[in-house]
């Protein structure tokens, strides 16, 4: 058997740049590349290996571990799952700035190679820089932080176990019902470490994702209870995307008649003009989506772990005669709920159940209320986006200003705050690919990093990075890496002057205005400082500007187009005003006892409230 003398470092990186993937009918590297912030934990080693295949696994510097990492992530996720990115870290801080973003991961099936320095296995330096000392247990290292939030985890302290371990974490990254963060935690002296690998380990594989097919029985189920609906309704979910199903979806809705809700992992699923896409559904969804769950007698959840924001906190599917039926790659999602189970691929499976339906078509009356509820909404839409020349305009507003501008080749990306309920609601997505929001985790800070990851994968498309004020603060470092990359983001930098969202929260739960918003903080007499977006980006290598108001937003926009580099635009929002119409409860709890009557009042409603939850 013909070996290779390679450092397990060389191996892994021989290995990666080795695995291939068929996408969309060519065959591409499976791994974009490799972000990758240095230290002494992984510089010597994996370091010194990648610097010897950057033609075959490109090495990309960033600014902040977390945030490369979500990079990384959205990457995967604009491509459906099917090609990857990497991220390495040194020990110690840098290693645990990706424990939330393989969080993010985790919670949103994304898939993501994070490859960790760690502390030597041989021990004999210890303790060594940047390690944590567990006094009961010295195998444990601030990479075990890894365990609870990677769905593949393992530590190599011995080369040859590359030969086991890589090809497991690469069947986790690209298994449709297991897909999330594989982590690989590197001991630095392991790196360094050499073994004769069998040469075949290295020969170039060509990965094809997996379609499960649904069980006769489960879909004989489904087709039973779907051809006795009168008011149907499909939810679409975040592995419609990822099962390439949307065109599918797409012609069954068309053919069946039946309404399409969404949720933010599925909106974009059906272009917002498809005759039977009525917006998105649940705690911010559309009056249409929301009023038609109500009234359903079977819904057909596909792709979708329907959490609470999807299912108003278990309350909007409050029909003693609703018939849920969830079709999802994975069996842990499609049992929810008391779902009767469809477990199996989103693309074959409506297939499926397109061919088993016959006849089948919803009733008139069905399809007139809802193509009437999306009119109605429709005109909500128009309304509350609509610039009535405020010198504050609201989010609505901002984000009505970006859709006009942003076309059929943009792709809005956001995070967490406000602004993706605003987004899910009013965004009016022309079709898959644009519209990206990280809702799984509602991660702050993912904006820009994210918008990157999406750039990379879609250099073709303008993206649009949406964020707060309160999110760029936290993360804005991967502007100066898009700069350098020569991957251009437009940035609209929403300056509320403090954190709206939580704040709007707070105050609808009965609590008194307190640390959310600067004006409610401890300060200095004179305030908090007003900050000039503009000019830090501009520091950061961007182009960039501030305006007022909603028609020299519109203006910056096509300027922001019509750049080559990034472009960031800053301007002045309200904080207080949201979207009334649409939405669903959402449970969030009330103190029981408070010397406040608003929270007194507030408890009474949410209990309430719950008495419609189903259990």
């Amino acid at each position: 058997m013909r070996t290779l003398r390679l450092t397990m470092a060389q191996a892994l990186v021989k290995y990666l740049a080795a695995q291939r993937i068929e996408h969309q009918g060519r065959e591409l590297p499976l791994f974009e590349g490799i972000f990758a912030i240095f230290g002494h934990g992984n510089v010597a080693g994996l370091g010194e290996a990648l610097y010897h295949a950057q033609d075959r696994l490109p090495t990309l510097r960033a600014h902040n571990e977390q945030t490369m990492a979500h990079a990384a992530i959205a990457f995967a996720k604009a491509n459906g799952r099917r090609r990857l990115m990497a991220a390495t870290s040194s020990i110690g801080p840098g290693a645990t700035n990706m424990v939330t973003a393989a969080a993010l991961a985790h919670a949103n099936r994304l898939p993501i190679l994070l490859l960790p320095g760690d502390t030597f296995a041989t021990r004999e330096p210890d303790p060594v820089l940047q390690q944590v000392e567990h006094f009961g247990d010295p195998g444990i290292t601030v990479n075990d932080c890894f365990r609870p939030v990677s769905r593949f985890f393992d530590r190599i302290t011995r080369p040859e176990q590359l030969l086991t371990s890589l090809p497991q974490a690469i069947a986790i990254l690209l298994d449709p019902e297991h897909c999330g963060p594989a982590t690989l935690a590197l001991p630095q002296d392991v790196q360094t470490f050499a073994y004769d690998y069998p040469a075949h380990f290295f020969t170039p594989r060509v990965h094809r994702i997996r379609r499960p097919q649904p069980d006769p029985h489960e879909l004989e189920e489904a087709l039973i209870t779907l051809a006795r609906a009168e008011r149907p309704l499909i939810i679409a979910g975040g592995g419609v995307h990822y099962a390439g199903a949307c065109e599918r979806l797409a012609e069954l809705a068309r053919m069946r008649g039946i309404p399409v809700a969404e949720t933010q992992a599925g909106k974009g699923a059906l272009p917002d003009a498809h005759p039977c896409a009525v917006g998105a559904i649940g705690v911010t969804g559309s009056a249409a989506a929301n009023r038609l769950a109500e009234q359903a007698d079977v819904i057909l959840a596909v792709g979708t772990r329907l959490q609470d924001f999807t299912t108003g906190s278990r309350a909007l599917f409050e029909r003693q005669d609703l018939s849920l039926v969830a079709l999802n790659v994975g069996r842990f999602d499609s049992l929810k709920h008391h779902a009767l189970p469809l477990t199996g691929d989103a693309l074959d499976g409506l297939a499926a159940l397109d061919a088993g339906l016959g006849e089948w078509r919803a009733g008139d009356a069905w399809r007139e209320q809802a193509g009437s509820l999306k009119r109605e909404w429709a005109e909500v839409v128009s309304r509350v986006t609509a610039d009535e020349g405020r010198e504050l305009p609201t989010d609505a507003q901002v984000i009505g200003a970006v859709n006009r501008q942003a076309g059929d080749d943009g792709t809005v990306v956001c995070a967490a705050g406000g602004l993706p309920g605003e987004l899910h609601k009013l965004w009016q997505a022309a079709g898959p690919g644009s519209y990206h929001v990280e809702y799984g985790f509602s991660c702050m800070g993912y904006e820009i990093a994210g918008g990157l990851g999406v750039k990379m994968a879609h250099p073709e498309r303008e993206v649009f990075v949406m964020v707060g004020d309160g999110s760029y603060l936290m993360h804005n470092s991967e502007l100066a890496t898009s700069v350098m990359l020569g991957h251009k983001l437009i940035v609209v930098v929403l300056d509320n002057r403090g954190f709206g969202c939580i704040s709007r929260l707070q105050q609808a739960t009965g609590g008194a205005g307190f640390n959310n918003l600067l004006e409610d903080c401890r300060t200095v007499p004179q305030g908090a400082p007003k900050l000039d977006f503009a000019a830090h980006a501009r520091a950061l290598g961007c182009q960039a500007e501030s305006v007022r108001g909603i028609q020299a937003l519109e203006q910056a926009l096509r300027r922001a187009r019509q750049a080559d580099t990034t472009y960031v635009i800053a301007l002045d929002t309200d904080p207080r005003p949201s979207t009334a119409e649409g939405g669903a409860w959402w449970e969030v709890a009330v103190p029981e006892v408070s010397e406040r009557e608003q929270v007194r009042e507030a408890y009474a409603g949410y209990r309430e409230a719950k008495r419609r939850q189903y259990r």
